[in-house]
């Protein structure tokens, strides 16, 4: 059984015991063992804050871009090698390795070529700059400018590699080293991540440091210019959140935790239209790949009460079209869950949901064994309004039928119950339908997707995250936001209004001379 190592003040570390052991979810098999028990993780924040951020800060924003691009070049070199361990890892079928390593190959090119536009400078303009006084001469500008602290960034199980590629690309290019904390569960194949990183000596020394194992006593060492962005459950967003050490200090935290997304039919869409066979595309998708277990999957769908019988036939007609089995093999589409420990959390989840509805399809019943498996599950919610249906995430092939009135403000009701989400998705060909809904329910979402016959065929569906558009969300979501492009160096830089005489601040701090960082 491999030991797994964290990679800290510039050498591979192992820790000691207790260890965590890593089990295949396909064949129930240890493969791993990790541990952080015995490592100085006070030295390794010393050693990001002291090495890897002033090598950082002094490179341009441009050279910062061919770091990012060096590394997404060098991760996607090792693609299949990856792959064959994700598989073993995590439960995923081939597609779901590639997607996950192809998540974090693509956001680090995407914001290398970012890093390419803004060029040889070092910070930001914001806006226009602002006569302060009588006269032009007294002039002021804001500006962005690089944080001088180390981000912590503590990952989920379900993206090994997308978690970490899209948190450091953002720290990277805003010049702040990244110490990264990934889930046991999965940290196999994040180690393997973190070795080609590591390996390809892109990198200044303590640019980049990997922790095999718990967050330990991590936290205690943060100050008020270091950062924590955290992916995983509300319950321990909060638990990090209020931590003493960093509510003390002023630590800026950004979560991302637990989202109800909901999927909406809109009473005008007609079944045999481009925007109903969007819906049940990605429905399938949402439910087929990583086996549910994304942030951003579907857990509830808006169905007109009428039309509930038909809807259910036709997206159990294609579920029962996907195989169920053995990741390695590839025909299969739906693999296991992470560990046996997310099988008993989706088993108890849906036995809580069918005691206020109906099992369609599926059920908590294990799908197959060896292994974590777990059949697409349908549940017809008795009422739509019931708060079981709106509070409890089955992180899971599962997804809860709500049957509505078709209005948009039943809509906006029942969708805005789950209390905050990452992304709701709407499919209507009424133009005011949607411009309602989506108004309606995007002060409670990081996202409002919108699908119609206009769209069928082309776009990118409503679970994929994209560095372009913010991912995050408000209230249960965690109230974190990552990506959007430019906005996701902001968590990491400070906003700085820099005042005096009009010529200096302009020529130095400008608009004008920053180009396209403007």
């Amino acid at each position: 059984m491999i030991t797994l190592e964290s990679y800290l003040c510039g050498r591979w570390q192992a820790g000691r015991p207790p260890f965590v052991t890593l089990v295949d979810p396909t064949h129930e098999r240890p493969v791993a063992q990790a541990s952080s028990a015995g490592l100085d993780l006070a030295a390794a924040v010393e050693f990001a804050r002291q090495r890897g951020g002033p090598a950082l800060r002094a490179l341009s924003f441009a050279q910062r871009a061919e770091l990012l691009k060096g590394l997404s070049a060098a991760l996607h070199e090792r693609r299949e090698e990856l792959i064959e361990i994700s598989i073993q890892n995590g439960g995923s079928t081939r597609g779901d390795a590639k997607f996950d390593l192809d998540g974090a190959t693509g956001t680090l090119a995407a914001y290398a070529a970012l890093g390419k536009k803004l060029g040889e400078q070092r910070h930001l303009p914001d806006g226009e700059g602002l006569q302060l006084g009588r006269t032009p001469r007294f002039w002021g500008q804001h500006v962005w400018v690089t944080r001088p602290g180390v981000a912590v960034h503590i990952n989920a199980f379900n993206f090994p590699a997308w978690g970490q590629g899209e948190k450091m690309a953002c720290a990277l290019l805003a010049g702040v080293p990244v110490i990264e904390k990934v889930a046991e569960q999965t940290a196999w194949i994040a180690a393997e991540v973190a070795k080609v990183i590591v390996g390809s000596g892109l990198l200044p020394e303590g640019a980049y440091q990997f922790i095999a194992g718990g967050t330990g006593d991590l936290l205690e060492h943060l100050g008020p210019a270091d950062h924590v962005a955290f992916t995983g459950s509300a319950h321990t967003g909060r638990l990090v959140r209020s931590h003493p050490r960093l509510i003390e200090r002023g630590v800026r935290v950004s979560v991302e935790a637990d989202s109800l997304n909901a999927h909406v039919l809109a009473p005008d869409v007609a079944s045999d239209s481009g925007a109903y066979d969007l819906l049940l595309q990605n429905l399938v998708t949402d439910m087929t790949q990583k086996a549910g277990q994304k942030c951003t999957a579907a857990r509830r769908v808006l169905v007109p009460a009428e039309r509930v019988e038909a809807f259910v036939a036709d997206l159990a007609a294609q579920l029962g079209r996907q195989k169920l089995g053995d990741p390695a093999d590839g025909e299969t589409r739906i693999g296991a869950l992470t560990d046996m420990r997310q099988l008993e959390r989706a088993q108890a989840g849906i036995r809580q949901l069918a005691e206020k509805g109906r099992i369609l399809l599926g059920g908590a019943e294990r799908a197959r064994t060896p292994g974590a498996f777990l059949a697409p599950t349908l549940i017809l919610a008795q009422d739509a309004r019931e708060a079981r249906f709106h509070e409890l995430e089955v992180f899971a092939p599962v997804v809860s039928i709500l049957p509505y009135d078709g209005s948009a403000a039943q809509a906006i009701e029942l969708v805005n119950r789950g209390g905050g989400g990452l992304v709701c998705a709407l499919y209507s060909n009424d133009d005011g339908w949607t411009e309602a809904v989506a108004l309606g329910v995007a002060p409670w979402h990081g996202r409002v997707w919108i699908g119609s016959d206009r769209l069928a065929g082309q776009g990118l569906p409503p679970s994929l995250v994209l560095p372009q558009t913010v991912h995050g969300g408000p209230g249960r979501a965690g109230g974190g936001e990552e990506l959007g492009g430019l906005r996701g160096l902001y968590f990491y830089m400070q906003r700085t209004a820099i005042q005096g005489f009009q010529g200096f601040v302009q020529k130095r701090f400008g608009a004008a001379d920053a180009g396209a960082g403007a």
